[in-house]
């Protein structure tokens, strides 16, 4: 009896510790409000970098509304007369070639209403179909020249949005690219020789 009762006890004793180390683990850990860590908060931007952020984008729509007007804030006032040339050059090639192909236009439906018999003297020497290709190169240039003068607004547009981009950028005299000759060794007829070479150092 007393040997089956030490049995028991120390059954007990054992199973105790078990017992308390499950319901520890079953217990979820209590978390303290205070101690988790609160979201970071960004510091608001300075309202000069905001001014200076938004550069970009009123210069380019100012460039879109009217050529040439977002290089005057981005004060690139020399970009002006290549701005306005390019489309003056564009419109005097659209009307030049706008005017020719109605010319030789001319000439085809004259013809056509009149049984092949030329319409302007000027042209008595030129067949039907040489005056075909003619007026379809005429109309030809003058697209491209509605085409270049789209390409050069959007050049326009994309310079002055690139330029008020890099005006936030410190381009001072420290940076500075030097190039110079140099010798470099180079296989040449299975044997290293020194071949000529230019150098290139950039300097921040």
């Amino acid at each position: 009896m007393p040997i089956r009762f030490l049995i028991i006890l120390l059954l007990s004793a054992l199973a105790l510790p078990l017992y308390a180390q499950r319901e520890k683990q079953q217990v979820p850990p209590k978390t303290d409000s205070a101690s988790l860590a609160k979201p970071s908060q960004e510091p608001p931007k300075d309202p000069a970098r905001l001014r200076l952020e938004s550069l970009p984008k009123k210069a380019a729509w100012s460039s879109a509304i009217l050529p040439g007007l977002g290089q005057v804030q981005n004060k690139r006032w020399w970009k002006l007369p290549l701005i306005y040339g390019g489309f003056a050059s564009f419109v005097i090639a659209y009307r030049n070639n706008d005017d020719q192909y109605h010319v030789f236009l001319s000439e085809i439906q004259y013809r056509l209403a009149n049984n092949g018999n030329p319409g302007n003297p000027d042209f008595a020497g030129y067949s039907f179909e040489g005056l075909v290709r003619i007026k379809d190169n005429f109309r030809r240039n003058r697209e491209l020249s509605i085409i270049g003068g789209v390409v050069l607004h959007a050049v326009n547009i994309i310079d002055a949005y690139v330029d008020a981009k890099f005006f936030r950028f410190d381009i001072s005299e420290n940076l500075s690219l030097q190039i110079r000759p140099s010798l470099q060794n180079q296989w040449a007829h299975s044997a290293m020789r020194p071949q000529p070479a230019l150098s290139f150092k950039l300097s921040l």
